[in-house]
């Protein structure tokens, strides 16, 4: 087992903590919580595979011996991430890694490698999109997905192509968020629910443009940057059922255009003063909508602020931090809200064209009890 190379400390360190935060690991199994490092004449990759995940990254090194070894992830990750080194050097010594900087030397166990599963080639490629567009959609659509692993169902983003759109869409069964952009099909049609909380944590990583792989079991994305590939794949749920068809948003009798900032700032102050709950009361008025909260404990406030209003008055009640999340997907732009009577789901979009179409659906609550 050899293995010998030098390599930017920085970029070595990110790509470790990247790969830890993509495939967290299996405790449980030494070799499924390991790191892959394998040095060959284009550099050096890093690659973890739980069985469930897997993700492969690529970076620049001067590998003066070529070889393979697997060494646990996360102290890995720690000690590179600790380090003020400009370079480091990594070799086999004996049965373990040693990172090696002037004046240190680090050592870490050597796993069996041999029985490591590796990294797959991702499944078919179905598709390009634009990184930027597909990294903001992500990072909104992911977060409103269930949290709650005794519903599995509801903690994936279901993304679909439909032709020339892509589609992606997550719900807690008490929010919904849908987005849709531009992308260029080059193979069969998507359609797979993707565990949220890889998407997300994708969502920070993307550069570039994007290439997506997808077929009945597996999903993945392919991307770019400076450095060299970086492969991300994941076993799919299923949530075929999963359509924004589902919630009915064909009886609304309010609309309202807002600053989404100056809305969301009333929310969070006003919200200081909800009940067990956190649900406040939105009044909407001629010319303006009204934000309300009351506890017993805390007290009470309220909150006026301007809005273009279309439609009736009404009053409709909403749990503050899912208000939170629907606004903070559209800061820095004018929101529109569109309310139905009774409780039926009240739904929020951008006021104007935009290359990404993001809608985000909100169930109300009852009223507060005064």
């Amino acid at each position: 087992m050899n293995l010998d190379l030098t390599v930017t400390t920085g970029e070595l360190a990110a790509a470790a903590s990247a790969l830890v935060r993509l495939v967290p690991g299996k405790l449980i199994d030494p070799v499924l919580s390991g790191l892959l490092l394998t040095a060959g004449p284009d550099g050096v990759s890093l690659a973890a595979n739980d069985r469930e995940r897997a993700a492969r990254l690529e970076r620049p090194a001067l590998v003066h011996t070529e070889g393979r070894v697997l060494v646990p992830a996360k102290p890995f990750a720690d000690t590179l991430r600790a380090l003020d080194h400009e370079q480091v050097r990594l070799v086999v010594e004996g049965s373990k890694l040693a990172i090696r900087a002037p004046g240190a030397r680090y050592a870490l166990p050597l796993l069996d490698v041999d029985v490591h599963p590796g990294v797959a080639a991702p499944p078919t490629a179905a598709g390009i999109v634009d990184g930027q567009l597909f990294s903001s959609a992500l990072g909104t659509v992911a977060a409103a997905a269930s949290r709650d692993d005794a519903l599995p169902m509801f903690t994936g983003v279901r993304i679909r192509s439909e032709d020339h759109q892509l589609i992606m869409l997550a719900t807690d069964r008490y929010q919904m968020a849908v987005a849709t952009l531009a992308w260029q099909p080059a193979g069969p049609p998507v359609d797979a629910l993707v565990p949220a909380g890889l998407l997300a944590e994708i969502a920070k990583q993307l550069e570039g443009p994007v290439t997506l792989h997808s077929d009945r079991d597996r999903f993945g994305l392919v991307w770019r940057r400076a450095g060299g590939e970086t492969v991300a794949t994941t076993a799919v749920l299923d949530g075929s059922f999963l359509h924004e068809s589902k919630v009915s948003v064909s009886d609304v009798d309010t609309r309202l255009e807002a600053d989404a900032d100056v809305l969301a700032g009333a929310v969070r102050r006003v919200g200081l003063y909800t009940d067990a709950r956190g649900v406040l009361l939105v009044e909407v008025g001629d010319g303006e909508v009204r934000l309300r909260g009351a506890d017993q404990r805390a007290g009470e406030a309220e909150e006026t602020l301007k809005a273009d209003v279309e439609g009736g008055r009404l009053s409709q009640a909403y749990q503050g931090r899912f208000l939170t999340d629907a606004l903070r997907a559209f800061s820095g732009s004018r929101v529109r809200i569109e309310i139905q009577p009774g409780m039926r789901a009240t739904v929020f979009s951008a006021v104007g064209e935009s290359e990404l179409n993001l809608r985000y659906v909100v169930m109300p609550m009852l009223p507060p009890k005064h």
